[in-house]
């Protein structure tokens, strides 16, 4: 039997390779925002949907679907359910995702459900008032707290518990003030609180820097504080931290995606490389910029553990605030 050259079989290999790559390139991509358009989940899908088709990774056009409902628990059950092996589709997902999972807020499944592909930057809490509000600093607003807590209604995306919830508790902590006495109302998304915070029907958005830039710019509100351990850098600079102002709150919101749990491996590990690639670049750094974000780049094995270690960080917090036994 005659022996194939070593270099014969390497070129077949690559072949072999390519069009295992072609194969598992989706042909319908989707993005799936579980929120109604408008804030984060909506920012994060979209700047994947950019990034991933102007970077050239995709070669047809990614759609951006809604799934409301939960603050993400509809769209997880959803596609471990329905769609666990659906290579085509990845679902936004952030910090808030994880902490609703730390409280059992998504049924009866957890972390180990899905595959973690990739997160792709973070975002930082802030607390913001409509550009006319009385409140010109995080000190005005905590003096008008302590005072009467029934005045300030704070307004944010999902209800007691959520990540929106945690940054008005602990504001209100800071300023001495009982956190089943504060006034909150949950709405669906960030979208939905920005709107009712200039209708003023709400005080105070305990949000995302990032989903509020474009508002901020536009002059329509004022942010008091950026939940960060030091100043943003850019356009963000002139925010004070809350650090700095006196009241330690932090609160990071890292973005990413994750995928069905019985995709395919190769349709998985092509969305895994074309983000890996997508992170490296310089384009998707100023991408990032652009919409008040921050690099955060981790994939496969390293976001899984980042993942598990943050739901038992939150599940701790919780236990504090008494939502957890």
């Amino acid at each position: 039997m005659t022996a194939i050259p070593k270099l014969v079989v390497a070129v077949l290999a690559a072949g072999a390779m390519l069009s295992t790559n072609a194969q598992a390139q989706p042909s319908r991509p989707e993005c799936i925002a579980p929120a109604k358009p408008g804030g984060g989940f909506d920012l994060t899908c979209k700047l994947a949907q950019t990034a991933l088709q102007d970077g050239g990774q995709l070669k047809s056009p990614m759609r951006v679907t809604y799934m409301p409902g939960g603050i993400g628990a509809v769209a997880y059950n959803a596609v471990v359910a329905q769609r666990p092996a659906d290579g085509q589709a990845i679902v936004a997902f952030s910090s808030g995702s994880l902490l609703n999972l730390a409280h059992g807020k998504f049924g009866k499944y957890g972390p180990d459900d899905v595959k973690w592909l990739a997160a792709i930057g973070t975002d930082y809490g802030m607390v913001a008032v409509a550009a006319n509000s009385p409140y010109k600093t995080l000190k005005d607003l905590m003096a008008a707290m302590k005072a009467d807590p029934q005045k300030v209604v704070f307004g944010a995306g999902g209800s007691v518990g959520s990540q929106d919830w945690m940054k008005a508790a602990l504001v209100a902590k800071q300023a001495g003030v009982e956190h089943r006495t504060m006034r909150y109302v949950a709405f669906e998304g960030g979208g939905e609180a920005i709107t009712a915070l200039l209708g003023n029907h709400v005080q105070v958005v305990p949000g995302d820097i990032g989903e509020v830039a474009g508002m901020l710019e536009a002059g329509k509100i004022r942010v008091l504080a950026v939940l960060a351990d030091k100043r943003l850098p850019g356009k963000l600079a002139a925010i004070p931290t809350a650090k700095e102002q006196g009241f330690d709150v932090q609160w990071p919101i890292v973005r990413g995606f994750y995928m069905g749990p019985k995709v395919p491996d190769a349709e998985f590990q092509w969305w895994s490389t074309a983000f890996r690639n997508l992170l490296a670049s310089r384009q998707f750094g100023e991408a990032l910029d652009a919409r008040g974000l921050f690099p955060f780049a981790k994939t496969g094995p390293e976001l899984d553990g980042y993942v598990k270690a943050e739901v038992a960080r939150y599940q701790t917090l919780a236990r504090e605030f008494g939502l957890l036994k």
